[in-house]
């Protein structure tokens, strides 16, 4: 019995398992009265279209219930917005209906959270009432949909420069071979052509007044001769523009400017120079300094005759300046209207750019509205397209005539725009009518007065009447919505259906888990007795083990040994007879049993076919008396 007990334990029902369909005496399935709705098949396929175009692909498996599929995408959905909630939406599919019940009281916890406009109930999303779910749907879909463009962006950032943590391409490879080289050669460069001071300024030298003095000191004692500044060329050709014009001829007059301004410059380079001191690596070379320092107190001397030279080689300069500095000056005059021609052209080219780059711009932004116009124009031919299958697969004469209403529709619609424009405009004519008689009469006299006194007592009594008969109606209506509130508190027959497929569902899950529990208890019985039997033996064998070896001491001993160990194989076998008798009766139990379950199914099938041949003969009646009410109707 131990044995038979521990195998069956295999054969039990797996908590949480979905009851298999019901089937009648002949072997068809027991079809469930349901009610179809089309507008809410109508919304399942608007749902089911929303979360494709998400990305929630798994809406395609036909083998999946309508239920796994709306709330796998409304689970996932509400992963992929990334919202921080402290719930766990575990979503598997086929679960139990204490499972669906609370991953649907999750779902409607969460929404509100996540600031969702629409509100949604746990009895909806069970009893799949589509037309609810779909804005909630949608509002989701939306919501994945931007969370996912933000964080495109970053993670394609992010994962460029993980992937540039550890691998390169050959372009970057190459690129940092040539970066190390460039670098390198830069350096050299820069370290060869460094500045180089050759002068310095003497302790003893007086302080220069102005700042551009001061700079060119500066450049002079890095080596670097400059040309005289701006300020100076502006102001001298200012002060020599009104003589020399008069006097000379105009190539002329801008060579001797020119001359002047350099023999100037010259002598002020001069000047600086004297100043100066060489530096220890320039010591070797005789310089300008050098021969200040060697004459000494003479150096205003040679100053003075070094200006009477520039004055007498300007002279003598100006006889044959024409044949000279001919070339000269139109070399100058080519290189000067060179310059400004780059100096145009490069303004230029940098207004052509600028041009050129928001032209691309503008470029870009039509290029993308034609992408979104052709988009546009793709979905409403798509849209054309199924209208027109519909059209053709709808009957002609109710296109037709749903045109002719459409166009009455809109007709009237035109007609009221047009009559309420009209009585308008005729009650604007009437009130300025109105006060153009009051103008012209005046005061109303005594009769009117009356007259209108009556008019508004009327008028009164009936406003009063009015009101009364308003709060009558809204009393009434608040009756009528407390009626419909019961109306709808009772349930519908599409619901009672629902309750009672839930209410099965949960009664075969209760009775596999009884079944199992008993089983269990069966299993813990049965190897308690095993162990309480096991033990016997254990302490039999022990306690042979133990006086074997004093019983074989002697005869006496050796007889009273085995008259104890027959004894004890007497007991053992009254044992096994009580239990043989005991297994028969349960044996006989367990038919009993098996014998009134085929009863009971007999009586079940019975049942059921007693069921159909009413069902039959309803069918037959049904056909009877309808046959009968044509031919009276006949």
């Amino acid at each position: 019995p131990s044995i038979m007990a521990a195998t069956s334990v295999f054969q039990r029902v797996r908590t949480g398992s979905r009851l298999g369909a019901q089937y009648d005496q002949d072997g068809n399935i027991i079809q469930v009265e349901t009610r179809e709705d089309e507008e809410q098949n109508i919304k399942l396929a608007e749902i089911l279209e929303l979360l494709l175009a998400a990305g929630y692909f798994r809406a395609r498996i036909k083998g999946l219930s309508p239920f796994d599929k709306v709330v796998g995408g409304m689970t996932w959905c509400i992963t992929t917005c990334n919202f921080d909630i402290d719930v766990d939406l575990l979503f598997q599919e086929n679960s139990t209906i204490g499972q669906k019940i609370a991953l649907t009281e999750k779902i409607v916890s969460v929404l509100p959270k996540m600031k969702c406009p629409h509100r949604l109930e746990p009895h909806q999303i069970q009893g799949l009432d589509f037309i609810h779910i779909f804005p909630v749907v949608q509002w989701l879909v939306k919501r994945a949909i931007e969370t996912r463009e933000e964080m495109g962006d970053y993670i394609r950032s992010y994962s460029v420069s993980q992937f540039q943590k550890t691998h390169r391409i050959p372009e970057d490879t190459e690129f940092m071979q040539r970066k190390e080289k460039a670098i390198k050669t830069v350096m050299d460069v820069s370290e060869v052509y460094k500045p180089q001071r050759k002068y310095k300024r003497q302790v003893g030298a007086e302080e220069l007044a102005d700042e551009e003095s001061r700079v060119h000191s500066t450049l002079l004692e890095y080596g670097r001769r400059y040309g005289f500044s701006k300020q100076v060329r502006q102001d001298k050709a200012e002060d020599k523009k009104v003589p020399s014009s008069q006097g000379l001829p105009p190539g002329m007059t801008e060579v001797s400017e020119e001359e002047d301004l350099q023999a100037a410059e010259e002598l002020r380079i001069k000047t600086l120079m004297t100043g100066m001191a060489v530096m220890a690596s320039e010591e070797g070379k005789l310089t300008a300094s050098t021969v200040g320092q060697i004459v000494g107190l003479q150096s205003e001397e040679i100053k003075q005759i070094a200006s009477e030279y520039a004055e007498k080689q300007i002279e003598l300069s100006a006889e044959d300046r024409p044949e000279r500095f001919g070339p000269a000056q139109q070399h100058r005059r080519l290189v000067a209207s060179l310059n400004k021609q780059i100096q145009q052209k490069t303004k230029q080219l940098e207004e052509l750019q600028a041009k050129h780059s928001e032209v691309q711009a503008g470029c870009e932004e039509a290029k993308i509205k034609l992408t979104e116009a052709t988009k546009l124009t793709e979905s409403l031919e798509k849209e054309l397209s199924a209208l027109e299958e519909v059209e053709s697969q709808a009957d002609s004469s109710v296109l037709q005539k749903l045109r002719a209403l459409v166009a009455m529709n809109e007709n009237l619609k035109t007609q009221e725009q047009e009559f309420r424009t009209h009585c308008r405009e005729e009650m604007t004519r009437l009130q300025q009518s109105i006060e153009n008689l009051k103008i012209e009469s005046g005061d109303d006299t005594g009769e009117d007065k009356e007259r209108n006194q009556l008019i508004e007592k009327q008028y009164n009594t009936d406003r009063e009447k009015l009101q009364k008969i308003r709060m009558l109606l809204a009393r009434r209506n608040r009756e009528i919505a407390i009626l419909q509130r019961k109306v709808d508190e009772v349930p519908s027959r599409a619901e009672l259906t629902q309750y009672q497929k839930r209410f099965i569902e949960l009664y075969g899950q209760v009775a596999a888990t009884h079944k199992e529990t008993k089983q269990f208890f069966t299993l813990y019985n049965t190897l308690d007795d095993k162990k309480v039997f096991l033990e016997k033996e254990v302490n039999l064998l022990n306690s042979i083990h133990d006086n074997f070896q004093q019983a074989m001491a002697s005869s006496g001993a050796k007889e009273q040994f085995l008259r104890q160990m027959e004894q004890i194989v007497e007991g053992i076998k009254q044992n096994r007879i009580k239990m043989e008798k005991k297994k028969q009766e349960n044996k006989m139990r367990r038919d009993q049993l098996n014998d009134e379950y085929l009863e009971l199914l007999e009586k079940q099938r019975l049942y059921f076919k007693t069921v159909k041949d009413f069902k039959e003969e309803c069918r037959k009646n049904e056909m009877l008396l309808s046959k009968l009410r044509a031919k009276g109707a006949s």
